[in-house]
This record gives C-alpha cells, sequence and structure tokens, in this order.
C-alpha cells in the first residue's frame, strides 16, 4: 500500500508568512505641516495672504467669466444665460474697439520712453562713485506715489489749464500762448501728460531692474574689450553692454506692454471731470468701467469685455516671450 507524504510534514517546517498590509500613508493635514510641523510656520505667516489672494482675486476672476456668459443687468447672481453673445457684442462694438487703438497708442508712447528713460538712469547711477544709494533712491521714490495723486498734481499743479499752472507759467516767461493741455485734440497735448505722469512714475522701478543687470556684469569682460582695442562709450555699449542686459531688456519690455494694458488710475484722474470722461483717449479698463459701473450697469458685458482683454494681454505677453526668446538657453 502506497503511503502519501506530505512535504515538510512532520519536519517541523515553518509556512512562510503572509506580506504584512501596508502601513497608513500620513494624513493630508500631515503632509501640510511636514515632518515635525516644519512647515508650521510658513502657513501661518502665508496662510492669511493665500486666503485673501483666493478670496479677493481668484473668486472674483472665476465670478467674472461666469457673468460674461449671461445677461447680468444690475445683478450679480443672473439667470439669464446668452451664452457668447456678450462676447459676439464686444466685439462688434466700434467703442470697445476704439479704445483699443488707444491702448496700442499709449504703448507706442510709452514702453520706448520708458525703456530709454531707466536705462539711461541706471547707466548714470551705475557710474557714480559717490552718493549712489542716494540717487537711487530719488529716483527710485515716486514708484511709492499714488497714481491717483500723481495724476492730480500733474492735472492742477503742472499742466492746469489756465495761467496759475507751471507748464503755461514757463511758456510765458518765452512768450507761448496759454494752452489747455488737457482739453486741446488738434495736437492732441493730452498725450503729453498722460506720458510724462506715466513715466515719472515708473521709470524709478526699471531702473532698479536695469542696475541688478548692469552689476551682475563681470569688470573683466569690460577690461578684456579695452585691451581689445574698444572705444568706451557707445561701442562698449553697443558690442558689451547691451547685450548682457538682453534677459533683463526683455523682462522690461513684458512688464511694460502688460502695465499699459492695466492703465486706468492716470486716464480717468486727468482727464474726467464733474462732466464726466470726454470721448478721446479712452483706454478699455475706462471703457469698461463705464459699460459695467455706468448708468446700464451691464455687468455681463463688461465682464466680457475684461475677459477677452485678459486673453489680449496673454496672447501678447506669450508671443513676446517666444520672439525674444525667454527662457531659452543662451548658446
Amino acid at each position: 500500500m502506497s503511503v502519501r507524504t506530505t512535504e515538510g510534514a512532520g519536519t517541523g517546517a515553518e509556512t512562510s508568512p503572509r506580506p504584512a498590509s501596508p502601513a497608513p500613508g500620513p494624513s493630508f493635514g500631515a503632509r501640510l505641516l511636514g515632518p515635525q510641523r516644519r512647515n508650521l510656520w510658513f502657513w501661518v505667516f502665508v496662510g492669511p495672504f493665500a486666503i485673501g489672494l483666493g478670496l479677493f482675486t481668484y473668486v472674483p476672476l472665476a465670478w467674472s467669466v461666469y457673468l460674461s456668459f449671461f445677461d447680468a443687468h444690475n445683478t450679480v447672481t443672473p439667470t439669464d444665460f446668452v451664452g457668447l453673445d456678450n462676447y459676439a457684442s464686444m466685439l462688434g462694438d466700434d467703442a470697445f474697439l476704439g479704445s483699443l487703438s488707444t491702448f496700442l497708442l499709449f504703448t507706442v508712447f510709452i514702453v520706448p520712453a520708458t525703456f530709454a528713460l531707466s536705462l539711461g538712469l541706471a547707466l548714470m547711477v551705475n557710474r557714480l562713485r559717490f552718493a549712489q544709494a542716494f540717487f537711487r533712491s530719488v529716483f527710485f521714490l515716486p514708484t511709492a506715489c499714488s497714481y491717483v495723486v500723481a495724476s492730480l498734481i500733474w492735472k492742477l499743479s503742472i499742466f492746469n489749464g489756465v495761467r496759475f499752472g507751471l507748464a503755461n507759467t514757463v511758456l510765458g516767461w518765452f512768450g507761448g500762448d496759454q494752452t489747455a493741455w488737457l482739453s486741446t485734440t488738434h495736437p492732441p497735448w493730452y498725450w503729453l501728460v498722460i506720458v510724462t505722469v506715466r513715466l515719472w512714475l515708473q521709470a524709478g522701478f526699471y531702473m532698479i531692474l536695469f542696475l541688478a543687470g548692469l552689476q551682475r556684469i563681470s569688470p573683466q569682460l569690460y577690461e578684456a574689450a579695452a585691451v581689445d582695442g574698444a572705444r568706451p562709450g557707445w561701442q562698449v555699449f553697443r558690442h558689451l553692454t547691451f547685450p548682457q542686459l538682453r534677459a533683463t531688456s526683455v523682462a522690461v519690455v513684458l512688464l511694460l506692454v502688460i502695465n499699459a494694458f492695466q492703465a486706468f488710475d492716470e486716464f480717468y484722474n486727468l482727464l474726467s471731470d464733474a462732466r464726466g470722461y470726454p470721448p478721446y483717449a479712452r483706454p478699455p479698463l475706462v471703457y469698461l468701467y463705464y459699460t459695467a459701473l455706468g448708468r446700464e450697469q451691464n455687468l455681463g458685458l463688461g465682464s466680457a469685455g475684461a475677459v477677452i482683454l485678459a486673453l489680449i494681454i496673454a496672447v501678447a505677453t506669450v508671443a513676446q516671450a517666444r520672439w525674444f526668446g525667454l527662457g531659452r538657453k543662451e548658446d
């Protein structure tokens, strides 16, 4: 009679143990705080700002996109869905398209002027042998000034349309006629007022960016250029300094164009009065302000215009970045 044997039977061999179940991973709160709560103080300081950013920036942006698809007259909780009708109305509105042309004209004025002025100031301050910190602070201080306050100073004190304005006073010294700077459209002197106040306000900020770029250039490059016979001045600037500022220059141009799109305070406070805003020099944000908060209070139409403007800014920024090769590795 055959006898069956079982492998390992009676030999005291132990069976292989079952694999242990995986330990539960750390909770979301534990991952957020990090090991040993190392991130606790980070969230203590950053958390309130992050909450404020979400509540007062991202939530209104999302709600604006939502309103753009509704007929929202005098309400922020509309029920009449209109789809893309608001977008079609804005793109077919000559006043809105005219405001975009005003932006383009403003960009043509302010971007090259601010770029050249801030770069020139940075070059002069960088060459100073003494009191460099003082002049850097002097040129940067206007950046801290409110656009509203600066616009009122330009409007009431410098470019006042009566003989008491500083500009008209200087013209009177040379026998010139009094000029109504903000209401004269032929020639359009109001552009001089708008561009100069924006120049005064923002040139110092971009000067600091150029200064940072200039201080990153190695002095050994200038020594090598001098050994090679490069003449100081324009030749060194053209072939050495300016090419080394390429990344800074691209960033400055991008910021200038985006800020020009967002122009509102100086236009509104310089040109508006008790009678309202004149029909000329009306940038997109001023037009959208009167569309959404004016007599009709068409929040849906204004939100659609704001979304279109945001898309234009995004496309223009990406196009410029690709054109200038922003972020591309240099050879």
